[in-house]
């Protein structure tokens, strides 16, 4: 891994970690390629960023919740291939059920080159704690 990277984890152990694309729960409906283990890697600046974010949330008695952060360019790859599958809707219900899978990339769901793959770009959510 770069030096300028690290496991979320490592960072910030109390952030809530719910990667999707090491499993088959996400949107596309299987385990994306790049994706070996359920992990969240991101830069240490991002990283440290959002320890600062989740300690002022925990005082307020929520956390973040991170889904994904780094984005290996095969990982974009499987997602342009899904989305040229108009046919394939399993997960559409779950997952997208207001929007037309053809719009998926037009609409700038999905891009072609992902900004996560510079790993600052982060996929997250804040939830109440307890």
């Amino acid at each position: 891994m770069p030096a300028a990277f690290d496991y979320l984890s490592n960072i910030d152990p109390s952030i809530i970690l719910q990667p999707r694309y090491a499993i088959s729960k996400n949107f596309v409906g299987e385990v994306i390629d790049g994706y070996l283990r359920q992990t969240v890697i991101i830069t240490k600046s991002a990283g440290y960023a959002l320890a600062n974010v989740q300690a002022d949330l925990k005082k307020l008695g929520y956390s973040l919740v991170v889904y994904d952060a780094y984005r290996p360019q095969k990982a974009v790859n499987h997602f342009m291939r899904w989305s040229e599958q108009p046919e394939d809707y399993k997960t559409k219900a779950e997952f997208y059920p207001y929007l037309d899978k053809s719009r998926i990339i037009p609409d700038g769901y999905v891009a072609t080159k992902s900004g996560h793959s510079r790993g600052s770009t982060i996929d997250l959510t804040i939830i109440a704690l307890g």
